[in-house]
C-alpha cells in the first residue's frame, strides 16, 4: 500500500519540528569520519527518530533505510529511505540549502519522494506520477527544461573536491563545456533541476539515502537520473541527473570517454 501526500507532509512537519529550531542556533556536532569530516547533529538524529516513529505506527510492515539509525527490513516490498538533514555541512554553517529527504520504494525502485526545506518554506514532492512544488509563491506542478545541449547547460555539484582519480578529469571535461557551473547546494540542486531552473547535476560517492527521495522527483518531472554508466541510481554511487534525455546522453558520453 502506498502512502498518500498527507502522510508525507506529516513526516515533513515532524522533521521540521526537530530541525528548524536548531538551525542557526548553537549545536552539538559529532564527526563520524576520523579520517575527514562527516558531521552529524542532534537535529539529524531527532528528525530521523520522529520520521521513523510515524512510519512504524502507520506502516509497521514497511522497511526503513536511514542515515542515522539502524536499518529495518530493507528486503521488504515497501521501504522508506530517509536522510533527515541532507547537507549537514550547510546546516551547521547557517546556509538554507539543506533539506529533509523522504523517499519511498516499491520492490527496490524509487516511486515517491519528498524534499523539504523548512527555512525557505519550500517542499518538492513526487506523488508516483507527477512532481510538485509548494512554497511562498504557491503550489504548482513542475517540469524539467530542455536547455538545447551541454553548451547551454547550468551544472551543479556539491564540491569538485569529492571527485577522485580519473573522476577529476571526467568531471572537468563536462564543466569546461557548460555555460555556467555552481557548487555547494546539496539536495537543493536536484530540486532546482526538477523545477526547470538548472540542467545538470553530477556527483560521486552518494549513499542510497542521498538520492532515494530525489529520484522520483526528477523522473516524474520529466528528467533523467542514473549512475555514470547508465544504471538505476537507487544504490547511489556516481550519479548524473539531467533535465532532458539528450543532455543526459551528452554528459554521460563525456563521463565515460574522458
Amino acid at each position: 500500500m502506498r502512502p498518500d501526500r498527507s502522510f508525507f507532509n506529516r513526516l515533513a512537519e515532524a522533521a521540521k519540528a526537530e530541525t528548524l529550531p536548531r538551525f542557526r542556533s548553537p549545536l552539538s556536532v559529532v564527526n563520524k569520519d576520523q579520517g575527514g569530516f562527516d558531521p552529524v547533529t542532534e537535529g539529524d538524529q531527532a528528525a530521523e527518530a520522529a520520521i521513523r516513529a510515524l512510519i512504524e505506527a502507520e506502516f509497521p510492515d514497511h522497511g526503513i533505510l536511514g542515515e542515522e539509525h539502524a536499518d529495518i527490513g530493507t528486503d521488504r516490498e515497501h521501504v522508506w529511505v530517509i536522510d533527515p538533514i541532507d547537507g549537514t555541512r550547510a546546516f551547521i554553517s547557517g546556509l538554507p540549502v539543506w533539506g529533509t529527504l523522504i523517499g519511498f520504494q516499491e520492490k527496490g525502485r524509487a516511486v515517491m519522494g519528498l524534499m523539504d526545506q523548512p527555512f525557505t518554506g519550500e517542499r518538492y514532492f513526487a506523488d508516483g506520477e507527477r512532481s510538485w512544488y509548494s512554497g511562498p509563491d504557491g503550489e504548482r506542478q513542475i517540469r524539467t527544461r530542455d536547455c538545447g545541449g551541454i553548451d547551454n547547460a547550468i551544472l551543479f555539484t556539491t564540491s569538485p573536491h569529492l571527485f577522485k582519480g580519473p573522476e577529476v578529469a571526467k568531471f572537468q571535461a563536462v564543466q569546461d563545456r557548460v555555460k555556467l557551473f555552481r557548487y555547494g547546494i546539496d539536495c537543493y540542486a536536484y530540486a532546482l533541476l526538477a523545477a526547470g531552473h538548472v540542467d545538470l547535476v553530477i556527483e560521486t560517492v552518494l549513499k542510497p539515502y542521498d538520492v532515494g527521495a530525489l529520484i522520483p522527483i526528477i523522473e516524474q518531472a520529466g528528467g533523467c537520473i542514473t549512475t555514470w554508466d547508465g544504471a538505476r541510481p537507487e544504490a547511489g554511487g556516481s550519479i548524473i541527473a539531467a533535465g532532458s534525455a539528450e543532455l543526459h546522453r551528452q554528459a554521460m558520453e563525456m563521463l565515460r570517454d574522458n
